[in-house]
């Protein structure tokens, strides 16, 4: 699809205005959203993201609609995949409700950065590189994997949290949301500048997963970006409306790591197709078939309905709610009575 630079602009713009607007109008006064909130501002970027979808299928044909939210709807899906990880790491810092509007659009902002970068260097590689998709089948096979048998404890236990626990020295209590505050006479960071250091690198390293799985349902760089984008405006206001339902999405884990393995089997076939691989065929593309954009996409949308109703019916799911709210409150418990102590 060729899409002019005026265009782009424009798109660029309009995404950079919507960040803008969400930190002055309501993130930079610190407050808990009501539900109602949480739920307009949610209903109202799911509706841009679908209205810019429509205007690609209008504007760039059915094809390109089908990739623009084939591509939405998997980087949603690994989007609120992510915020268990992020309420982890807000859940071991102890991070105030009403910071954590803050901690969360500090976090869009870098993961939109971060995978703006990799969109255009993995659209580089490709140009230059056929074999390029073998490597990101392979990276959505190995996450996939991870998905099913990893653990959330290491994942929100990760390099950088570790190495900015290691090196960040703060004070032990907040200061609202100021990243520096006066301790003892002296200028010292508060702990909210180590939240926002380990949510922006965590989301640099859910990059390295979320580009390779976009890039197989689609190439064209335009649908790739906007796609991404318009998956991560909106997830602060997700993140409390949903707040209550993410422990009990107990089968996520498991569908999006199904949709990964099929993205990475779809790019090891494109990868085949295009072969230039020497050791492979003789460096000569092999017949293969390639799976058509539409039942990705019906692929796609079959595997999380059936995996969120699944995870919502369960018992299962609510008893594990349950637990891990319980966890989460003895574990902010001791970190704050911990900090009393210290204070006294």
């Amino acid at each position: 699809m060729t899409v002019p630079p005026y265009v782009w602009a424009l798109t660029i713009t309009a995404i950079v205005a919507l960040l803008a607007y969400d930190f002055f109008f309501h993130v930079r006064k610190a407050h808990e959203p009501t539900l109602g909130e949480a739920a307009r501002w949610s209903a109202l970027y799911v509706g841009i993201a679908i209205a810019f979808g429509v205007g690609v299928w209008v504007l760039g044909g059915s094809k390109a609609g089908q990739q623009y939210f084939a591509g939405y709807l998997t980087e949603k899906a690994l989007s609120v995949d992510n915020l268990f990880v992020f309420l982890i790491i807000m859940s071991s810092f102890a991070v105030p409700r009403a910071l954590q509007q803050k901690v969360l659009l500090f976090g869009i902002a870098v993961a939109l950065v971060a995978r703006t970068a990799f969109i255009f260097a993995g659209a580089a590689l490709i140009n230059e590189f056929a074999w390029v998709f073998y490597v990101f089948g392979l990276i959505l096979f190995v996450t996939g994997g991870h998905m099913l048998f990893g653990s959330e404890t290491n994942d929100a236990d990760n390099v950088v949290v570790r190495l900015a626990k290691r090196f960040l020295k703060t004070t032990d209590h907040y200061d609202g949301d100021r990243m520096t505050t006066l301790d003892d006479g002296r200028r010292r960071l508060t702990p909210m500048v180590l939240v926002m250091v380990a949510i922006g690198g965590t989301d640099i390293l859910f990059a390295l997963d979320s580009i390779p799985a976009i890039y197989g349902l689609t190439q064209d760089v335009f649908i790739v970006f906007t796609a991404t984008a318009f998956s991560l405006l909106g997830l602060r206001q997700l993140y409390f409306l949903i707040d209550g339902l993410l422990d009990r999405l107990i089968y996520l884990s498991y569908g999006l790591a199904a949709i990964l393995a099929f993205i990475g089997a779809k790019l090891v076939l494109h990868a085949l197709h295009e072969n230039n691989v020497w050791f492979i065929n003789d460096g000569e593309p092999v017949k293969v078939i390639e799976v058509p954009i539409g039942l990705s996409l019906g692929v796609i949308v079959g595997v999380l309905v059936i995996t969120v109703i699944a995870s919502l019916v369960s018992p299962a799911g609510r008893a594990k709610a349950k637990e891990r709210a319980l966890l989460r409150e003895e574990h902010s418990a001791e970190l704050l009575d911990g900090v009393a102590d210290r204070q006294g």
